[in-house]
């Protein structure tokens, strides 16, 4: 079998799913998000900068797609106000937790009652790199992106992106090196 690849969306238009499975039916939300929480991942930050606004949401759907060229996958609800922002500017910031930033992690995830919008940005301190996108000082490592191309997935965006700066330690985190994981649905740290 010959695969072609279209160069202009990526996708293998002569690949076919299999055709035994097309009609099998799907587990339930609930019982893949049942399923989901026994799954450890590590908890970012994203961000971008949209004009003069400041937008950003905890994450844990992002990956490492390729080194050569650089790039991560990252899955943003299209709900979230950052959605549209990352559209908008063509570019995000991904940072990685280290162990003792569980309170950052709240107040983007909106756990914090109160604290939205770019109130979110007086906890921690930040700066910029390439993009202007924030920058979390004390993250494990930050990775400023551009956006290359999005897939429009269900409820969520995939932003396919090209890292164009990176940083690590961020200067100032007390974490030890742990890192931030979100598994079982509780936040815990994780020893390197």
């Amino acid at each position: 079998m010959t695969l072609t690849l279209t160069r202009e969306i990526n996708q293998l238009l002569d690949w076919t799913p299999n055709a035994t499975l097309a009609d099998a039916p799907t587990v339930s939300a609930g019982d893949h998000k049942h399923g989901m929480r026994h799954v450890g991942a590590s908890v970012f930050i994203v961000t971008t900068r949209d004009g003069g606004s400041r937008l950003g949401l905890t994450a844990t759907a992002v990956c490492s797609v390729t080194a050569d060229p650089p790039r991560l996958v990252v899955f943003v609800n299209k709900s979230v106000a950052a959605d549209a922002a990352i559209l908008n500017s063509g570019s995000l910031c991904v940072n990685v937790l280290a162990g003792d930033q569980e309170e950052i992690a709240r107040v983007f995830a909106g756990m914090v009652e109160g604290v939205r919008g770019e109130a979110r940005f007086d906890h921690g301190a930040w700066d910029a790199l390439t993009t202007g996108s924030p920058v979390l000082a004390g993250a494990l490592a930050s990775f400023d992106c551009r956006v290359v191309k999005v897939f429009d997935e269900s409820t969520h965006h995939a932003f396919l992106c090209e890292v164009l700066a990176t940083r690590e330690g961020g200067g100032g985190g007390g974490g030890g090196g742990q890192a931030l994981i979100y598994l079982n649905g509780a936040f815990r740290r994780i020893d390197p």
